[in-house]
């Protein structure tokens, strides 16, 4: 999808160009213009359902598949301004137009390029490590959350964090408030198929058995 998305891109800048040095006339342009308004609805639409389905069910793939329908629906686009300009006497319009759709399609080419590559490299937004720290401090019980990790397994999340607990508390207290964490993470977290939670008690404890396993490493 990317390939394609570049190749319109190169496509539509070569045949403005094209059009600059060598102006031709538009016949028709009333059918010219409808088709392309058609042609824009028409890939709009294809546009927002990959993409919203694409989100929805994680799939990188789909959601660049979506941006391509949109890249095809820009050059449409282009299509309508173009005979728009030649109508109202300015012969060049229509390579200018395509012009400035080439560089929207490189716009366009740039949000897909970020989400297939931070997905071929196990990442995720950074907004996301915000959401999984903010939904695991609501639970009662939670003191903080730290070292914070997730990433991608296919299309579905799975996320590693500790979070800081009363070191007073029992075995059994750290173990419920653990398990309310990774329940308060599943059905609030798009995607996350697991959470393994880990257990720190607050203040001095902590840092005393830390120092305990560092000579170990």
């Amino acid at each position: 999808m990317i390939a394609m998305i570049t190749l319109s891109a190169i496509i539509a800048a070569y045949e403005a160009i094209r059009r600059l040095i060598s102006p031709q006339g538009i016949d028709h342009i009333g059918w010219v213009a409808a088709a392309g308004i058609i042609g824009f609805f028409g890939n709009e639409l294809v546009a927002l359902y990959r993409i919203r389905e694409g989100n929805a069910i994680g799939s990188a793939a789909l959601v660049a598949d979506g941006y391509h329908a949109r890249t095809d629906g820009f050059t449409s686009l282009a299509v309508v301004a173009g005979a728009l300009g030649v109508w109202l006497g300015f012969d060049r319009a229509d390579p200018i137009a395509g012009l400035i759709i080439s560089i929207a399609i490189l716009a366009v080419l740039r949000t897909a390029v970020t989400e297939v590559l931070r997905r071929l490299m196990n990442g995720v937004d950074p907004k996301l490590v915000d959401t999984l720290e903010r939904e695991a401090i609501e639970v009662h019980g939670v003191r903080g959350v730290r070292e914070v990790q997730v990433r991608w397994e296919g299309h579905r999340l799975r996320a590693d964090l500790a979070i800081d607990v009363d070191p007073d508390a029992t075995v059994a207290q750290g173990h419920a408030i653990a398990h309310e964490v990774e329940h308060q993470l599943l059905h609030h977290v798009a995607h996350l198929d697991a959470a393994a939670v880990h257990v720190e008690p607050t203040g001095d404890a902590a840092g005393a058995a830390h120092a305990n396993a560092g000579h170990h490493h």
